[in-house]
């Protein structure tokens, strides 16, 4: 007879599995341009539908919406918060959180290696698409995973006074990011689409990058102080130099619906005390403190 435990076990790795086959064995791009597209139509029947089937497979949380009624489902899924939902750390010594998220893999980069999940790790070098002037920035730096579900409060916010300096575009993949696909998918953050944001601290001059990762439904981001969407067809260049201010806290941009972003930081950061992997953090707290 089988023990209780390993039953649950048995249980547990066969729904990983499949959830596996479900979101990583399939046309992902098709898929995602699909649903993009889908999810914008404003039809009220259509809308409340797919935010409905939405609502019953997803931790879908509106308490902190700056409105209820949305044209579409895209529309919701770009919400704003209300006024005051996310207080924004003021303690000028902290990088704060640049969006809602699930704090993943983080802590010191070895040389220039990053830990994805318990196993499987990655390169500055990978990750930045070969910027080495950049990836020697944050060699034996701090970094820190932020997944976002798709649920989630989606817009990302600077993560102290700064200047956006520079983007950098990649296109790729657009692997599921869940920690299923993690596990399985050897250097997934690097495969997947995802834009690098190189900023430069305003008080201190120090370099931090955000690294917005897509994923399987969630293959576009829009950045504020950008004029074109940032997505599987853009076909512009893809290094753009810009010069544009925020303060700590302003929002940034958006994902479509929702991933991961990869905050990096110098040497001379720490992370902040309380932060583990699994923990939910909102926008706005602290995540990282210069020494």
């Amino acid at each position: 007879m089988t023990p209780p435990h390993l039953s649950l076990l048995t249980r547990i790795t066969a729904q990983e599995d499949l959830n596996f086959l479900l979101t990583n064995r399939i046309p992902r791009n098709t898929l995602t341009r699909l649903v993009g597209r889908l999810s914008k139509i404003e039809n009220p029947l259509i809308r409340d539908i797919s935010i409905g089937l939405w609502r019953a497979f997803a931790d879908l949380d509106l308490s902190d919406a700056r409105t209820t009624q949305f044209r579409s489902m895209h529309d919701c899924f770009t919400r704003q918060l209300r006024d005051g939902a996310r207080p924004i750390d003021p303690d000028d010594r902290h990088l704060t959180s640049p969006c809602d998220g699930i704090v993943g893999a983080h802590g010191r980069i070895d040389g220039d290696t990053l830990l994805q999940a318990k196993g499987s790790s990655y390169t500055l070098a990978e990750l930045l698409a070969n910027d080495a002037a950049l990836a020697q920035t944050f060699r034996d730096g701090q970094y820190l995973t932020l997944r976002l579900t798709s649920g989630m409060y989606h817009r990302f916010h600077a993560p102290h006074d700064c200047r956006v300096e520079q983007v950098n575009y990649i296109s790729g993949e657009t692997y599921n990011v869940n920690p299923i696909a993690l596990k399985h998918i050897e250097k997934l953050f690097c495969r997947n689409e995802r834009a690098v944001l190189r900023c430069r601290l305003t008080a201190s001059g120090q370099t931090i990058a955000l690294v917005p990762v897509a994923a399987v439904l969630v293959a576009s981001v829009r950045l504020h102080f950008l004029d074109v969407l940032l997505h599987l067809k853009y076909h512009g260049p893809n290094v753009i130099a810009c010069d544009a201010p925020f303060h700590k806290g302003q929002e940034m941009g958006w994902f479509e619906h929702g991933s991961t972003i990869i905050v990096l930081a110098p040497q001379g950061f720490a992370l902040c005390d309380g932060l583990r992997e699994g923990a939910r953090i909102r926008m706005g707290r602290p995540i990282l403190t210069s020494h």
